[in-house]
């Protein structure tokens, strides 16, 4: 039960596929703008209510991105607003189910599964589990102290919960279970070693020390490629007709003015002299010029290993798939845990800096290219941390987890 952008879904395509390759029957429940993206990799689709592309991206863009706390509870009502729907939906998946995959934004998910006496496991793509080691992830990158940090997270898991109380009180009622209050609940999934396998490499985020034995941090689950996909031949040409270009492309994330952030975008490539493919995504780019190839979804797996850098929003599913790729990065976060992975990004050597979106200039854009892509250690960092990422098997930690569940 997949809950969010196509970031928050394409991981489990991959995840799915490798399931189905070892004798399972997979269904991804998910958002109706993804039904072709599962179909199209051979898993079964049960659609969820949501619009994601249009609902969150009016609703973010008129709220702003300038707090990630506040993008963070804006994204919460929209999904509580559907918090009814969502959970019927989920429901009617679960009842032909052996063992529900749940999502962080999915998580009503967990009391169908109890309503139903299903088996139940947390597949996420970011760390959600309360530590000493990092403040929340979606809230701030700042140190908040190790008390600090842990009590800040077990505090953000009950208020996220706290808009949905009225839909999951009649989710509980309809299936026959008591009323809980969130804090209760997430007490009783803790007692009962819920387990949660963390879809990220403990090369980008090593698992905490004072993390519980059931939560697993097992590795990339890297989306299934398009049995389809066959690329532009302007862009083959492109690519081919000078030196490696730079990426450019903000994934999912709504802006408020679109031909303010292009005519940014043109105006770096022009002061850092380099050829670019930009991904026009939701916030709708328009970047034509002579040096510039514009296109709309090409696959990162194939795309990344030809370019020279990445500029990118840091979404856990674009940093991930340029960290795989062996080359730099210029991460620009918007929100939400954006800031969090750009950091790791950082941390790890491949990006010079970090670029926060509401701080973004032509000038620092166009400096922070020209440093990624002429300074050869952050293509031999990244080198390095991709030869790593290769020998990691994400899926194996999944269904080692699923054995379990199977002889509980």
């Amino acid at each position: 039960m997949a809950v969010g952008s196509r970031g928050d879904v394409a991981p489990y395509t991959g995840l799915g596929a490798r399931l189905q390759e070892e004798g399972h029957e997979v269904t991804l429940a998910t958002h109706g703008l993804f039904e072709e993206l599962v179909r199209s990799r051979g898993l079964g689709f049960h659609a969820l209510p949501l619009d994601t592309q249009e609902e969150m991206t009016s609703k973010l863009a008129a709220s702003g991105t300038s707090s990630p706390l506040k993008v963070t509870l804006e994204v919460n009502k929209v999904v509580a607003a559907h918090a009814t729907p969502m959970a019927q939906a989920m429901l009617a998946a679960a009842r032909s189910a052996d063992v529900a995959m749940l999502t962080p934004a999915g998580w009503i998910g967990g009391h169908v599964a109890e309503g139903l006496g299903l088996p139940s496991m947390g597949v996420y793509l970011q760390p959600m589990t309360p530590t000493r080691e990092f403040p929340p992830c979606t809230v701030t990158t700042r140190s908040l102290g190790g008390w600090g940090n842990r009590q800040a997270a077990t505090t953000l898991r009950s208020l996220g919960q706290k808009p949905f109380s009225k839909a999951v009180d009649q989710l509980r009622t309809e299936l026959g279970l008591p009323l809980m209050k969130p804090g209760a609940w997430l007490a009783q999934v803790d007692a009962a070693r819920w387990p949660i396998c963390y879809g990220y490499s403990p090369i980008v985020v090593p698992q905490p020390a004072d993390w519980p034995e059931w939560n697993h941090t097992v590795g990339y689950w890297w989306p299934a490629p398009d049995p389809d996909f066959k690329p532009a031949p302007e862009l083959v040409d492109f690519l081919a007709a000078g030196p490696p270009p730079v990426y450019i492309g903000f994934g999912s994330m709504p802006v408020e003015d679109r031909e303010a952030l292009s005519q940014l975008v043109v105006s770096a490539l022009r002061r850092s002299e380099l050829r670019a493919v930009v991904n026009t995504g939701w916030a709708g780019l328009n970047t034509a010029g002579e040096n510039v190839c514009t296109v709309a979804e090409v696959p990162h797996d194939w795309l990344f290993p030809q370019v020279a850098a990445v500029v990118h929003h840091a979404g856990a599913g674009t940093a991930a798939a340029g960290l795989r790729a062996g080359v730099p990065a210029v991460p620009v976060p918007f929100m939400v845990d954006q800031p969090f992975w750009a950091q790791r990004l950082r941390g790890l050597g491949v990006a010079p800096e970090v670029i926060p979106f509401r701080r973004l200039t032509a000038d620092r854009l166009a400096a922070a290219l020209t440093e990624a892509t002429t300074n050869p250690e952050y293509r031999r960092r990244a080198t390095d941390v991709a030869a790593r990422l290769a020998r990691e098997d994400g899926a194996a930690g999944v269904l080692r987890v699923l054995n379990q569940l199977s002889r509980a």
